[in-house]
């Protein structure tokens, strides 16, 4: 079967061959005319496009410019001004129509008419939606000015904003702008209904804040506590009659409260296991020490003058003085006992290496989630800015400083003395080649992505590992997720979210919007999402669902906040594109649950504590980690959500095809309502499958 790049490429033959050696633009036209390849900071669409990156980059200028205070409505404004940059723009601008559209693309305002072969969950009406989310939106410099008017809130009605912005009727032979980027491979979209709601289950009392399946495979987990301990638990079955998980609270898997400093901030932050541990029984510990109260919890200090920063200049923080506190991430070992780690359930609490140890300036914001990147085996280091309001030493966008990254560290090569000094390595790791500082060496060699306030809890989703998504804690107005990808800027603290950001106090200097490209969240909300009141919030990462527990959940992202107020899942539309939609979705507890749920008043939802983390088992089943206990998701049925799909959808496991790397876009794709080119490249990819049969 032909692939997508081999479509694409064909479209670029057909262009020059068929209609002699024209330019692709001239064909259709379009308002930019350099076709690329190369990737986009802003408008990242997968493939071909027509705008190179300065045209990007006057497209975020634009965006920017807008102001635009409501996300949702923000997410679909960048949609459209990047619909400029797709290789079929002239076609949505329709720039050979006797009424050109020069600012807005045809935006699909799609009806079905009875004797349609086209079934009613495809009928695209992407207008309305624009119409309900910016109706009532404020917007500078609007994209839908026109003879006078202003922006979608000052036009009368939906009726009169699609009759001007609208078309695409399924016979007018037409392409209109859906939201997103061309797919040469599917034409159609798929209607993503949001889940009528999660129903979840309680099966233990523990306020643990990791989990971590268990690597060889078993209904086995680990599970740890801010206070330092591991413990080894048994996951009961869904529906098992009452089951809970089997776990020795007496008996840890590892303690290490001796040399932990635990608080609502400080603890132990992360496991991860070596992706080879059953073999070699290598697992590693992040955790935050005290040097007060553990000689062992000692390390340079994170504010120095390699960094513009002067401890001695620092006042103390929550009682503790710069740098008291400190960042470890530690090695352990399962072999000490048997040459089997998978029958292990104790082990020694003595370190086998340091892997690295760095002194903190705050009293916050330390991340210190570890993982291992499924594909390249390397381990990621989940760092926050160091804590204090607005990052006043503007460490996150300093590339000399580790606060406010995400790091990448080889631990299988132990480093020799002369690249620990000659690099200014924070201990005993080696550096991937290929990690960002090959092409920029401004940057600490250690540094994979910059420009986070504090990465709460990040995943790998296990059917795309190229998909990384970080949850990012924000100041005062927004909670974000991010898709990571190398050597990408996230903003903060020139941004929170999509906004400019203006730090009261700025000792540390500043860093002008125009001199970075940020890569902007695809997901996320607002304080006031969560409680209108008091405006307090703080995201918690979570999984793309994996399971076919509840298969109305499948291949959506599921967030939280720490406060407990609201589930969030993320659907991704088309698939691979980037472009995600979040819908606040209801959550309840099963009346069967093996542990009751608490209620809260005046609320329908029951009462989870504060969730502090998610976890996944080997199952790909998804759990909260509250302070009240570990719920986990299971059948809708079981709280009368309704999903049509239950016991009778079966989905992709282990081994199903590998996805292409995400373009990180809200660029979703075009409709093709009737386009011969497209149709002659359809022969030409049927051609080739029929081909690759015989």
């Amino acid at each position: 079967m032909a692939s997508h790049e081999q479509v694409t490429n064909m479209l670029m033959l057909v262009n020059t061959d068929k209609f002699d050696i024209v330019p692709t633009s001239n064909i259709i036209g379009a308002p930019f005319t350099t076709v690329t390849k190369t990737p986009l900071r802003f408008c990242r669409y997968n493939g071909s496009v027509c705008c190179n990156s300065t045209d990007d980059l006057q497209l975020q200028n634009q965006f920017q410019s807008m102001n635009v205070s409501d996300t949702s409505c923000g997410s679909l404004l960048r949609s459209i001004i990047c619909s400029r940059c797709d290789q079929f723009s002239a076609e949505l601008y329709r720039i050979e129509s006797k009424k050109p559209r020069t600012s807005v693309p045809v935006l699909c305002n799609l009806t079905v008419s009875a004797n349609s072969t086209q079934s009613q969950s495809t009928a695209v009406d992407f207008c309305s939606k624009v119409w309900d989310e910016c109706k009532n939106v404020s917007i500078s410099n609007s994209p839908f000015t026109l003879q006078g008017r202003g922006g979608a809130e000052a036009w009368q009605s939906k009726s009169a904003f699609c009759d001007e912005f609208g078309g695409g009727s399924e016979d007018d032979g037409l392409m209109c702008f859906d939201g997103g980027q061309v797919s040469l491979n599917n034409f159609r979209t798929e209607s993503l209904s949001s889940p009528s709601g999660i129903c979840i289950e309680k099966i233990g009392n523990g306020a643990y804040i990791n989990m971590v399946a268990h690597p060889d495979g078993s209904n086995r987990v680990f599970l740890s506590n801010l206070e330092g301990k591991i413990w080894l638990a048994t996951v009961p079955e869904e529906g098992s009659g009452g089951g809970t998980l089997l776990l020795n609270e007496s008996d840890p898997f590892l303690d290490l409260t001796d040399i932990v400093h635990a608080n609502t901030e400080l603890g132990m932050l992360g496991i991860a296991f070596h992706p080879n541990f059953l073999h070699n029984g290598r697992f590693f510990v992040s955790l935050n020490c005290d040097k007060v109260k553990w000689p062992g919890c000692s390390g340079r200090c994170s504010c120095n003058s390699d960094v513009g920063c002067d401890p001695s200049k620092l006042g103390p923080d929550n009682g503790a003085q710069p740098c008291q506190y400190h960042s470890v991430i530690a090695e352990f070992t399962a072999n000490g006992t048997t040459s089997q780690p998978s029958l292990v359930t104790r082990v020694s609490p003595h370190e086998v290496r340091r892997i690295f140890t760095m002194g903190l300036p705050f009293s916050s914001h330390h991340g210190g989630q570890i993982l291992f990147g499924p594909e390249d085996g390397y381990l990621y280091f989940m760092m926050g800015d160091g804590g204090s309001i607005g990052d006043p030493f503007n460490f996150s966008q300093n590339k000399k400083s580790l606060l406010g990254k995400i790091m990448r560290l080889d631990v299988d090569k132990m480093p020799s003395a002369k690249e620990i000094s000659d690099l200014g390595l924070w201990g005993n790791y080696s550096v991937p080649a290929d990690n960002p500082f090959s092409e920029d060496k401004e940057l600490k060699p250690e540094i994979w992505a910059l420009g986070f306030r504090n990465p709460w809890r990040c995943s790998f989703d296990v059917e795309r590992p190229s998909y990384f998504l970080c949850a990012d804690v924000g100041q005062e107005e927004f909670e974000e997720v991010d898709i990571v990808t190398k050597g990408g800027n996230y903003g903060w603290r020139v941004y929170e979210g999509p906004f400019l950001y203006n730090p009261p106090t700025f000792p540390g200097g500043n860093t002008s919007a125009s001199s970075i490209n940020p890569i902007f969240p695809v997901m996320g909300y607002n304080h006031s999402d969560v409680d209108k009141v008091q405006g307090s919030a703080s995201i918690t990462g979570g999984y793309f669902y994996r399971s076919m527990t509840d298969p109305c959940l499948y291949g959506r992202y599921i967030y939280t906040d720490l406060y407990a107020g609201a589930v969030w899942v993320g659907a991704e539309q088309p698939e691979n594109s980037g472009n995600f939609t979040s819908t606040k979705v209801p959550f309840n507890c099963a009346g069967d649950s093996p542990i009751q749920c608490d209620t809260k008043l005046d609320s329908p939802f029951p009462s989870l504590g504060y969730i502090t983390s998610f976890g996944q088992d080997n199952k790909r089943d998804i759990y909260f980690l509250s302070s009240d206990g570990v719920y986990r998701i299971v059948r809708p049925s079981r709280c009368n959500y309704t999903c049509s799909k239950e016991n009778v959808t079966a989905f992709p496991r282990l081994g199903a095809s590998p996805s292409p790397t995400p373009s990180h876009s809200v660029a979703g794709r075009i409709r093709l309502q009737s386009f011969p080119l497209v149709k002659l490249l359809l022969l030409i990819s049927s051609s080739l499958m029929l081909w690759s049969i015989y």
